[in-house]
């Protein structure tokens, strides 16, 4: 399953933390912003809209590559949102629409879905699936939810909040992969890695956090 050519991964998001993601995980992505407006897409299930909008984004993306003829090119679009109380939650609108829900969501859970569209473009083949976490969120006052909504945070982030930030101070527990409230489920990556008869291993650059060497296994 191993390739004898270099993999390029192209990540179809400006997301800070799916990046940092990546380069923890000894993968150094390429950013390609994609520029999809996520609110023309609707859906009933989240699971069904998170995964149109991470196909939409890397579809959008792939059309702007040109791929190297020495090099096997791969493209990942993700997308999550948040199911609670029967709604679909994207990002807030402001902050007034982050309080409101702040003022719901505290002492209760959700499930944060994440949609994952991995492309081959050099094999023209693709793999996607979702990722669902469940997130239950701690009962904060609402000094804390005003102090919270004040930092700017939870309104670049679906369903307003994160756990890897101020937010997740404001979280009891999780049941499923961190990464999937991330925005990245690492995990799932390695699984469409592999229905592209690749290896997340093949991703590693030769230097991980930390400085030590990486050597490639094949």
């Amino acid at each position: 399953m191993s390739t004898s050519v270099p993999l390029r991964l192209v990540l179809a998001s400006q997301s800070p933390a799916r990046r940092k993601l990546l380069q923890a995980a000894g993968i150094e992505p390429d950013v390609l912003v994609s520029g999809v407006d996520e609110s023309q897409v609707v859906a009933e299930r989240a699971e069904d809209l998170c995964l149109e909008l991470a196909r939409l984004k890397a579809q959008a993306v792939l059309g702007r590559l040109r791929p190297g003829v020495d090099e096997r090119t791969l493209v990942l679009g993700c997308d999550s949102v948040l199911a609670f109380d029967g709604e679909i939650l994207g990002k807030p609108a402001d902050a007034a629409d982050a309080t409101r829900r702040w003022e719901r969501m505290r002492g209760r859970s959700g499930v944060l879905h994440t949609g994952h569209c991995l492309i081959d473009v050099t094999r023209e083949a693709h793999a996607e699936a979702v990722a669902s976490t469940t997130v239950h969120f701690a009962d904060i006052n609402d000094e804390e939810v005003a102090a919270y909504v004040a930092t700017g945070e939870p309104l670049a982030v679906a369903g307003a909040f994160t756990i890897d930030g101020l937010g997740g101070a404001f979280l009891t527990g999780i049941e499923g992969d961190p990464g999937t409230v991330v925005g990245l489920s690492l995990p799932l990556l390695r699984r469409l890695l592999g229905e592209l008869e690749l290896r997340l291993v093949d991703l590693w650059t030769k230097v991980a956090p930390g400085g030590q060497e990486i050597e490639h296994l094949g």
